[in-house]
């Protein structure tokens, strides 16, 4: 089982330059992936957007790409760009032609116009960056977001494993107290009746007709049955091997909290309803940590 937070970031030595890639994620119902690459490597987002989809079912992902020169020096670290300069310097003859006046150019206009680049984003194609760079450096990074996510979803299912054994008591409590609803409502109907002069001589038809219709509208074992087979189920898909069980879990929680309402609506004891609502506390606490997991 595995989180959807993460982060993983590697960096990977191309031509004189180091391309890095972070990689984070977030909680969402569906597979999100949020691309930034330099302008020139655009094209590569389809390629990024498959290898994230074959390692990953769910969660918001944010790729960060970008490359920087390696050279500690200093020295080089801007690249000109020989084609666009001799564009540039034609397109100035043209243009001091027509305003008969020279034109200067800073170096702001210059890394503007792609002319002087502090990476080497211009100087190679797309897919000699995804071969030789992209690829390599996104395995890496992606292998520390998946181990990141893979330890936090111990730590999760650690937790939840531990809230499901408190419903399992809960559950124990809740059929123990159901028991002794209808003999408790025995001694009160009885109690009203003597206090109003009427008693009753036992056996009674009309007597155990009426606790018989209570005792069936305030069972509960049903319920209880549910309840115990939704856990079991639980509990199974977290120490599942089954990677991405998120979905599966956010439907048992809900109907675990049928059943819980459904015992609450049944109550018929200040006892049971309150530990149907420590119950549904607990409930709570473990959907809030399902909505993390893949």
């Amino acid at each position: 089982m595995n989180s959807m937070t993460g982060f993983g970031a590697a960096s990977v030595p191309f031509c004189g330059a180091s391309l890095r890639v972070e990689i984070s994620g977030i909680n969402r119902k569906q597979l999100e992936c949020a691309i930034n690459l330099p302008h020139p490597w655009a094209e590569l987002e389809p390629y990024v957007r498959s290898f994230v989809a074959k390692k990953v079912s769910r969660g918001r992902l944010n790729i960060y790409v970008s490359s920087q020169s390696s050279d500690d020096s200093g020295k080089g670290f801007f690249h000109l760009h020989q084609t666009k300069l001799n564009i540039l310097n034609e397109r100035l003859k043209e243009v001091r032609a027509v305003c008969g006046r020279e034109v200067e150019l800073s170096v702001d206009t210059l890394l503007r116009l792609g002319v002087l680049t502090d990476s080497v984003e211009e100087e190679t194609t797309p897919e000699q960056v995804w071969r030789e760079a992209l690829c390599p450096a996104l395995q890496q990074a992606m292998e520390q977001f998946l181990a990141m996510r893979a330890q936090e979803g111990k730590n999760l299912a650690t937790d939840m494993l531990i809230r499901t054994e408190k419903l399992r008591t809960l559950r124990t409590q809740m059929i123990e107290a159901a028991a002794t609803v209808p003999a408790h409502y025995r001694e009160t109907l009885l109690r009203r009746l003597k206090d109003q002069g009427l008693v009753l001589e036992e056996p009674d038809e009309r007597l155990t007709k009426e606790l018989a219709l209570f005792a069936d509208k305030c069972d509960v074992s049903e319920e209880m049955t549910r309840l115990k087979s939704h856990l079991q189920q639980f509990e199974a898909f977290i120490s599942s091997t089954d990677e991405a069980v998120g979905r599966p879990l956010d439907f048992l929680c809900q109907e675990i909290f049928r059943e819980l309402n459904t015992t609450g609506s049944k109550a018929n004891s200040a006892e049971l309803a309150q530990l149907v609502v420590t119950a549904k506390t607990e409930l709570e606490k473990i959907r809030e940590q399902v909505q993390n997991v893949e």
